[in-house]
């Protein structure tokens, strides 16, 4: 059993990450300042500290009462592209100042192991496929903020022996707990693809926006690697429990392309309801596509495309109940 700060740990891909360690009896902290998070997204069995990540005197002090921590694990990131264009000060601030503070205050503190939640944005333009060796371009602010993130660590960690870091490059997280009790942005509005596919579902939007359809793809509009944000949860806690890897990054995705419009006629298929759909132009900062080459070790694969769809429809439903 391992002692674990989740900083993070009451967003979206956090709080599901913080069930499977509590799943597999660590002691679990949480610290999060809720400004994305929600506080009834964190397990009872966890015990959550509300703070900010460029607060380094709030995390010396966790870090001083609770001197046992084998790890720290951070999902503390501003997360959405087009926000990050229009934004990339508060970006900057967040994602990088962000995590050189909480080096800082590990280095301080003794803490020598952290597990980092970053993105395949890192990649920039893919042609497709992306292979985890490939040069890392990123197109948009959020991507350059995760890469500047990685290196810190990266450096951070080189910088004396015995210190460990791993950057976890996630591909598309999507779904909900089966519970249906956690999912992303369950009270606020969605960032990404499949929230807004649901809240048309149900009714609460009349029309999703498809984001260009001109497109270099078969069907005209982007492509990603979605993988089930559970399935993700459990490859992030093995990688924790596997301890030190042989390599400073790795990309964590279910090697499977997806369109915009496929995944639309998986969500019809499932729920049996016809979605109404609008294009609009291209968002700036979106890549054409994105997969990833091969699943990661930690990966084990027990979600479908169908099971992703669902239970975010079951997510939407329960909170319109």
């Amino acid at each position: 059993m391992m002692k674990v700060l989740v900083v993070g740990g009451a967003g979206y891909i956090g709080s599901h990450a913080v069930l499977e360690l509590i799943k597999d009896h660590h002691n679990v902290l949480v610290f999060d300042n809720l400004t994305s998070g929600f506080e009834d997204m964190v397990s009872e069995h966890a015990t959550l500290i509300v703070g900010d990540i460029r607060d380094k005197n709030a995390l010396d002090n966790v870090f001083k009462k609770h001197n046992d921590i084998d790890v720290v694990m951070h999902f503390a990131a501003k997360i959405v592209v087009p926000e990050s264009v229009e934004k990339p000060l508060e970006y900057y601030s967040n994602n990088v100042e962000g995590v050189r503070v909480l080096l800082e205050s590990m280095q301080e503190n003794n803490i020598k192991n952290i597990v980092f939640s970053s993105t395949a944005a890192v990649y920039g333009e893919a042609s497709g496929v992306c292979f985890e060796d490939d040069n890392t371009n990123p197109i948009n602010p959020y991507g350059r903020t995760k890469l500047m993130g990685e290196n810190l660590l990266n450096d951070w960690s080189n910088a004396k022996q015995g210190r460990h870091a791993v950057a976890l490059r996630y591909f598309n997280p999507v779904g909900a707990d089966p519970s249906g009790e956690i999912g992303e942005d369950p009270y606020d509005t969605p960032n990404n693809l499949m929230p807004f596919i649901s809240q048309t579902a149900v009714g609460r939007r009349d029309y999703l926006q498809v984001f260009g359809n001109d497109y270099d793809t078969r069907d005209g509009t982007c492509i990603r690697d979605y993988i089930h944000v559970c399935d993700l949860a459990s490859a992030i806690v093995k990688a924790v429990e596997e301890g030190p890897t042989n390599t400073p990054y790795e990309c964590l995705g279910s090697n499977t392309g997806w369109s915009v419009l496929e995944v639309l006629d998986v969500m019809e298929q499932v729920t049996g309801k016809k979605l109404n759909r609008v294009v609009a132009p291209r968002r700036e900062g979106d890549a054409v596509a994105s997969v990833v080459d091969k699943l990661s070790d930690f990966v084990t694969l027990s979600k479908s495309i169908e099971d992703m769809c669902l239970d975010q429809y079951k997510l939407e439903i329960g909170k319109n109940e």
